[in-house]
């Protein structure tokens, strides 16, 4: 891998807001966001991509899984790696090696999954905010503001926002240079609506930019988003798996032409050291 100049992440919600538009953002998707499915969705106007979740202390201790979870090239930016941790010493160490190759490093605090939860990870940690300070702290303190540091959380009641209002409030404190909502609490089902009024109430509590995640099935989902929430970005996930050109400006709600032939392009390219393993149908 080579390193790279980094991207300015801050600079990219700012050239957003310039034009009266927001961040188009790619979540990170277990198994899918490899380095070729990152590539095709920025041909499709997804602007931020993440990594898939990482687990910290795997990745800080064994060559094999930093293999098998991280690759990139050159033009494989902006791109932040989200890491589950539950502990501040694996997530520093995590960050250490994969600094030079990343634009920022992401914290995850919103996985529901009950095999996160029970080990810390994920929503778990929304259970314990001072270890999250802890760990923005101490990205924060051993990085230089070129590298972005940012969490993922999601709604912590699904009618009083308040405490979500806080904790969100105590991350930017810390030093945080976005956040990213998810408008559903960690106890939601995948069917139950997103809470845009709790994602703006949040917003519009803080001086940095937010990016909103739910729900997202089209670009007209997106800008009904920022519509109502006045978001510095929107981040979609099943909602590109099931079209990666949903981002498009003139997409029609089916995955292109232009978008199938790109992925086949992509995937010939790569050959054998293809880092892509699941198949995908789009």
């Amino acid at each position: 891998m080579i390193t790279r100049e980094k991207t300015d992440i801050l600079e990219l919600f700012q050239d957003a807001k310039s034009s009266n538009s927001f961040l188009r953002v790619a979540a990170p998707m277990v198994r899918y966001s490899k380095l070729e499915f990152r590539s095709l969705m920025r041909r499709h106007n997804v602007q931020l991509c993440f990594t898939p979740m990482i687990t910290a202390d795997c990745f800080a201790n064994s060559p094999s899984a930093r293999f098998s979870e991280f690759s990139t090239n050159s033009e494989d930016t902006p791109l932040i790696a989200q890491f589950a941790a539950n502990k501040t010493s694996d997530l520093l160490n995590a960050t250490e090696i994969i600094a030079p190759y990343v634009d920022g490093v992401d914290i995850n605090c919103g996985c529901p999954q009950s095999w996160a939860i029970a080990k810390g990870y994920g929503c778990g940690l929304l259970r314990n905010p001072e270890l999250m300070s802890d760990m923005v702290k101490t990205l924060r303190r051993n990085f230089s503001n070129k590298l972005s540091i940012s969490v993922k959380i999601r709604l912590l009641h699904s009618e009083n926002f308040s405490s979500t209002v806080e904790l969100s409030r105590q991350m930017e404190a810390c030093g945080v240079s976005f956040l990213t909502l998810h408008g559903r609490t960690p106890y939601s089902k995948t069917a139950d609506p997103v809470i845009h009024q709790g994602i703006k109430v949040v917003k519009d509590s803080l001086r940095v930019p937010l990016i909103a995640n739910g729900n997202i099935k089209s670009i007209e989902d997106a800008l009904e988003m920022h519509s109502i929430t006045n978001c510095d970005g929107v981040m979609a996930a099943s909602g590109l798996l099931t079209n990666p050109s949903l981002f498009d400006e003139d997409n029609d709600g089916i995955t292109s032409f232009k978008c199938i032939q790109d992925w086949a392009n992509i995937a010939a390219s790569a050959g054998e050291i293809l880092h892509f393993q699941t198949f995908h149908l789009i």
